[in-house]
C-alpha cells in the first residue's frame, strides 16, 4: 500500500505558530506585509497565488499581489523590486518564478535585500545557506525537509537523490540535506537533465526528492520498489476532466507508482501547502527583525 504524504497537518502546525507569533506582538506594531510580484503571465506557480493570499489572511499578514503589465520588460521589473525593497512598510517580497525570457530571475531577486527575500533564493541568502547561516531558508526546500521529517522518511546515513539543480529548488534542497546545521547527515546524489541512465542513479535510493518540473518523470521503470518520493515538481498539464483548462501535476506518475513506491507526496496537496506555510513563517521572521526595538538582540 502506497502512503500519500499530505502536507496539510504540517502546514496547519506552522500556520498556528506564525499566528501565535503575530498575536504576541500585535499591540503597537504594524502587521507583517508581504508583496508578491509576478510578470502577469501564466505559469505553474500561479496555482499558489490564491493559496498565498488565503494563508496570509489566516495568520494576519497583509498580502498584496502585484502583476506587472504583459508588456513590462526587465527594467520595469527591477525598478519595481527596488522600490518595494526601499519601502519600510513592506517587510517581505516574493518574486514568482519562473520568469519568461529575457528576464533573469537571479538578477531580479538579487535586487531584494536578504532580509526581505523571504523565498530565500537571492544570491546573499543562497551564499549564506552554503555557509549554513541563511537569513531566510528557501521555503520550498524547507517544506520538502519538513515533510521528510514529519513522516520519518529514511535520511540519516542514507543515500538520498535530489533530482534537479536549480538555485531556487534543487540546489537548496541538496544543501539542507547535506548541511551539518540541519543534523540530517544524508549522503546526497544530485542528478539533473544531463544525467545518463536515471534508473541506475536511483537504483539504491531510499528517498528521492524530485525538483525537475517534468510530469511523468518518475515511474516504475526508474524508481526502486519501496522508495519514498517527495515530489517538489510543479507543472501545468491539460485537465482531461475540464477541456480547455489546466491542472497542477508533479514529477511522479501517481498511477504508475501506486502500489510500488512506499510513499509519495501528491500534487497538489503535498509540498505546496507546506511551502506556503513556510513562506508565511519567513514573512513573520522578516517582520520581527524589522520591528524589533532598537538595541534588541
Amino acid at each position: 500500500m502506497t502512503e500519500r504524504l499530505l502536507g496539510k497537518p504540517i502546514a496547519d502546525r506552522i500556520q498556528a505558530e506564525s499566528r501565535g507569533a503575530i498575536g504576541a506582538r500585535r499591540a503597537g506594531a504594524p502587521p507583517p506585509s508581504l508583496v508578491s510580484v509576478h510578470r502577469g503571465v501564466e505559469s505553474p506557480f500561479r496555482f499558489y497565488l490564491k493559496r498565498q493570499s488565503k494563508a496570509a489572511a489566516d495568520v494576519g499578514i497583509a498580502f498584496r499581489d502585484e502583476a506587472l503589465p504583459p508588456d513590462a520588460g526587465p527594467a520595469e521589473l527591477l525598478a519595481r523590486l527596488r522600490s518595494l525593497d526601499q519601502d519600510p512598510g513592506v517587510h517581505a517580497i516574493l518574486l514568482e518564478h519562473p520568469l519568461p525570457a529575457p528576464f533573469d530571475y537571479s538578477r531580479a531577486i538579487s535586487e531584494v535585500r536578504a532580509g526581505k527575500d523571504v523565498d530565500g533564493v537571492g544570491v546573499e541568502n543562497l551564499g549564506r545557506l552554503v555557509a549554513q547561516r541563511p537569513v531566510h531558508t528557501p521555503a520550498v526546500a524547507r517544506a520538502a525537509i519538513d515533510i521528510a521529517r514529519h513522516y520519518h522518511l529514511p535520511l540519516e546515513g542514507e543515500r538520498v537523490v535530489v533530482l534537479g539543480r536549480s538555485e531556487t529548488v534543487g540546489l537548496p534542497t541538496a544543501l539542507l540535506l547535506m548541511g551539518k546545521a540541519e543534523g540530517i547527515h544524508a549522503t546526497v546524489t544530485v542528478a539533473h537533465s544531463r544525467t545518463r541512465d536515471l534508473s541506475r542513479v536511483l537504483a539504491d535510493a531510499r528517498t528521492i526528492f524530485s525538483c525537475v518540473g517534468q510530469p511523468g518523470l518518475l515511474t516504475r521503470a526508474n524508481v526502486p520498489e519501496g522508495a519514498h518520493i517527495v515530489d517538489v515538481g510543479l507543472s501545468s498539464v491539460p485537465d482531461p476532466e475540464r477541456p480547455g483548462t489546466v491542472r497542477a501535476a508533479g514529477d511522479a506518475d501517481a498511477a504508475s507508482l501506486d502500489g510500488w513506491a512506499r510513499s509519495f507526496t501528491p500534487v497538489p496537496g503535498g509540498v505546496g501547502p507546506v511551502t506556503v506555510a513556510e513562506l508565511m513563517a519567513n514573512c513573520v521572521r522578516a517582520w520581527e527583525r524589522a520591528t524589533l526595538p532598537e538595541g534588541s538582540p
